[in-house]
């Protein structure tokens, strides 16, 4: 009995929406048969079922068809509904085919793998088991779409416009904080603030400074200080702070 146990608790639960039920349930049984512990369920084929069965019943991971009867996107609202919403669901883009764009946005919507219908069923299971590990599953197309567009952003630049003294005192010891490397729980608890709170300082930052990450503003802090500065990241040196975590949340 405590080994069926065991394998309950350490099961990956797993949801599945196609383009009809009947895909679903295909993907579902072929998923049984893997021998990979995974407890699958298939979910509604319509996009606003589907949301409300994972709001339901959130699974670890679930594996969404870009195509679904309400539509050949209709896919990219639910996974659009899970990141809105905070789920820690992680998804899986399922798309006919690697097309850049559809590659590209499935990652900026939230999606953690994409897997092209194309591709051996055998590496599905693989993709699910990467991404419920907490790992990215993509080919090296894709991961060449997502190159060519990290590339084609705008260099990271600093604005010398004096816009440190638009700040409120609160605002410049966040900005002096986030310069010597704090990450966002690190300097809630030094200023005896909620993280949401640094969250809500930082955008009013950004907004005042006219910048739009923590790296810009890392180089704003230290060209304000004397320290050395540049006006992209194609010649700037790497201050010591960047060496700590740059996410803002």
């Amino acid at each position: 009995m405590s080994r069926r146990v065991q394998t309950c608790v350490d099961a990956i639960r797993v949801a599945v929406a196609d383009a009809t039920l009947m895909n679903s349930q295909l993907i579902v049984a072929a998923l049984q048969r893997s021998n990979s512990n995974f407890e699958v369920q298939a979910l509604t084929s319509n996009s606003s079922s589907a949301c409300r069965e994972l709001q339901h019943t959130p699974p670890d991971v679930a594996v969404i068809s870009a195509r679904l009867e309400d539509g050949p996107l209709s896919g990219f609202k639910i996974l659009q509904e899970l990141h809105s919403s905070g789920s820690k669901t992680l998804a899986v883009m399922l798309l006919d085919s690697t097309e850049r764009d559809l590659v590209v946005d499935a990652f900026r919507g939230g999606a953690r793998g994409v897997f092209c219908r194309g591709y051996s069923f055998n590496a599905l299971p693989k993709c699910i088991r990467h991404v419920h590990s907490g790992q990215a599953w993509v080919s090296n197309i894709e991961l060449e779409f997502l190159l060519e567009l990290v590339i084609s952003l705008r260099p990271l630049k600093v604005q010398h416009t004096g816009g440190m003294a638009r700040l409120t005192p609160r605002e410049r010891d966040v900005v002096r904080l986030v310069a010597d490397g704090m990450r966002n729980q690190d300097i809630a608890l030094k200023l005896g603030i909620s993280e949401h709170t640094i969250r809500n300082y930082l955008i009013r930052i950004y907004d005042k400074l006219g910048i739009s990450s923590r790296v810009e503003l890392v180089l704003y802090a230290l060209s304000g200080t004397g320290e050395p500065s540049s006006t992209s990241a194609s010649n700037a040196e790497t201050p010591p702070a960047l060496q700590a975590r740059t996410a803002v949340g």
